[in-house]
């Protein structure tokens, strides 16, 4: 059994219209919905594994504060490049590359993308993942390379203006 969260990240700042994209952090919203967020993630009784994240700042500091509520240190984040501006293929294919040891793995990145993913695996159609929203995707795959639409599905998800 194998457990991914997609996790898109919280609400950002456009404050400073010359900050790079990659570079743009957290809004006052995203700093009080990230933590929330991950608290109640650990309350419905998620047990992350593993965390890796897009290396965009907004992506990065929402999987940072993921990491506090579960107790894990943030120079374990793997950060992974491929994350930002990826297609929902290079985001399976991620997926597909995952340790196996890892069974239940939080995923931090971006819209549409994320949404497009989700929808590949629900039964009926997700039509935005939010920022800060989780989508909990449950396979019966043994290896994460083994995970396609026929063995995994939406499980649950958990958006912040539904749960909050």
């Amino acid at each position: 059994m194998r457990t991914i969260y997609l996790v898109r990240h919280a609400k950002s700042s456009w404050d400073n219209p010359g900050l790079r994209d990659i570079n743009r952090p957290l809004n006052e919203r995203g700093l009080k919905d990230a933590p929330q967020m991950a608290k109640l993630l650990r309350e419905v009784g998620a047990q992350p594994d593993l965390l890796v994240s897009s290396p965009a700042k907004r992506a990065l500091s929402t999987a940072q504060f993921f990491a506090n509520a579960f107790g894990i240190p943030d120079e374990a984040i793997v950060r992974n490049p491929d994350i930002y501006e990826a297609f929902p293929t290079e985001i399976l294919r991620i997926i597909s590359q995952l340790p196996d040891d890892s069974k239940t793995v939080m995923l931090f990145g971006h819209n549409p993308t994320f949404t497009d993913v989700a929808n590949r695996f629900s039964a009926s159609f997700i039509d935005n993942v939010p920022t800060c929203g989780v989508v909990q995707i449950v396979s019966s795959a043994g290896r994460w390379a083994e995970l396609y639409e026929g063995n995994a599905q939406v499980k649950a998800h958990f958006f912040p203006k539904e749960v909050l």
